[in-house]
C-alpha cells in the first residue's frame, strides 16, 4: 500500500505548522502550488484546520500534525 499524492501533500501542510505554540497558524496563498492550495482545502473539509486557506489546527489537526511530524523525525533519524 502506497500513499495517494493527494495525501502527500496534506501531510507536507501539516508539516508546515509550528507545534511548540498554539498562536501560530499558516496562510497558503493564491500563489502557491496547486497541490498545496488543494491539500489545504481538503484539511479543512475534513476539520483539521480552521480555514480553508491554513488558519490554526483544530484539535483533530494538531493530533494530526503531531503524529506527521514524529513519524517525519523518526523516519530521518540516523
Amino acid at each position: 500500500m502506497s500513499y495517494a499524492p493527494d495525501i502527500v501533500a496534506e501531510l507536507e501542510v501539516l508539516m508546515l505548522y509550528d507545534l511548540s505554540t498554539n498562536q501560530a497558524g499558516i496562510k497558503i496563498h493564491k500563489t502557491a502550488e496547486p497541490a498545496k492550495i488543494s491539500a489545504a482545502q481538503r484539511l479543512f473539509k475534513k476539520g483539521f484546520i480552521s480555514q480553508v486557506d491554513g488558519g490554526y489546527l483544530t484539535s483533530l489537526g494538531r493530533k494530526a500534525a503531531e503524529h506527521t511530524q514524529f513519524l517525519h523525525t523518526m523516519l530521518n533519524a540516523r
